[in-house]
């Protein structure tokens, strides 16, 4: 799983930030997550390909994680894009990006594929045998969702020397990598676990940006292994993200801490603040395993 930052910063794109725009790789796939001003830039400059995209996930639509989203639908036509692009979104992107491509006579090839959201819960909103995404409610001053990205349990793996040893068909492979007990060439059951070994824990991922601090969504994002967590204001400004719908860098480590996450990764700053170390630092007071995000970064799990 690998997490690149294609823009990290809020309210305005400069000369040298980006506002957020993020790609998951999991499990074969290749997840857009907002889509700021800027996004296609940061796409050609990361080297990943537009063609892998088949769904992009968007929080909210507050410019800074919208702003890119008509341009890249209409690169995805000029470079004669042919699949589907799902779009999972709350309700009303639908209806500003056709309203767009309308008046401008830009219909594309392809299909667009909305999944308008709604929700104030947490709801499944996409599964495939590999992987699944649930919505993470927020609390920001327009409806808003973070993304839970969760891999589904693998496959067992092949104990090679151990099947030869039980003199296994190969034949048998799959169902063993299934999980069953299977026969041998004598006749003889052999437990699953003598020629399996267990498969490698599944991963996660949690997007949440932007939001007011909300104890709310620990249960959702528990035990995820890494968590991205706007921190728009330090403490001292905690006023600020109070009025706003904002959270402070201590805020975000204290959803960490209670989450029991493996890895923090703050983000979404104010460009107000000169130096960001200073986020990592205060988050440290509360939650050791703490990230700056930074334009270009990447994320392995």
């Amino acid at each position: 799983m690998k997490l690149t930052i294609l823009g990290c910063h809020s309210a305005t794109p400069r000369i040298n930030s980006n506002t957020t725009s993020q790609v998951l790789e999991i499990k074969n796939h290749t997840f857009l997550i907002d889509c700021g001003e800027g996004t296609q830039v940061e796409l050609r400059r990361n080297k990943i390909k537009f063609g892998k995209i088949m769904h992009i996930f968007i929080s909210h639509l507050h410019g800074d994680h919208v702003f890119g989203m008509a341009g890249l639908i209409s690169t995805l036509n000029l470079l004669t894009r042919e699949k589907d692009l799902h779009i999972y979104a709350p309700k009303g992107l639908k209806e500003v990006i056709t309203l767009q491509m309308k008046l401008a006579a830009s219909w594309t090839s392809y299909q667009l594929v909305f999944h308008e959201l709604s929700s104030n819960t947490s709801e499944l909103i996409f599964e495939d045998d590999q992987v699944e995404v649930h919505t993470i409610p927020l609390d920001h001053r327009v409806y808003t969702n973070g993304f839970l990205f969760k891999e589904k349990p693998g496959e067992r793996k092949l104990d090679i020397n151990a099947v030869k040893k039980a003199d296994i068909e190969v034949a048998y492979y799959q169902k063993i990598k299934q999980g069953f007990d299977v026969v041998n060439k004598k006749g003889q059951l052999i437990a699953n676990n003598a020629l399996s070994k267990a498969p490698n824990p599944p991963k996660s991922y949690a997007f949440c940006s932007d939001t007011a601090y909300s104890e709310r969504i620990v249960p959702i994002v528990e035990n995820v292994d890494m968590l991205y967590h706007e921190s728009t204001f330090l403490e001292k400004n905690s006023d600020l993200a109070t009025k706003t719908k904002h959270s402070t860098a201590k805020q975000a480590a204290q959803i960490a801490l209670k989450a029991k996450a493996g890895l923090l990764i703050l983000g979404h700053y104010s460009t107000r603040y000169g130096d960001f170390k200073v986020f990592q630092e205060e988050a440290q007071g509360i939650f050791k395993n703490v990230e700056l995000a930074e334009d270009g970064k990447q994320f392995e799990v």
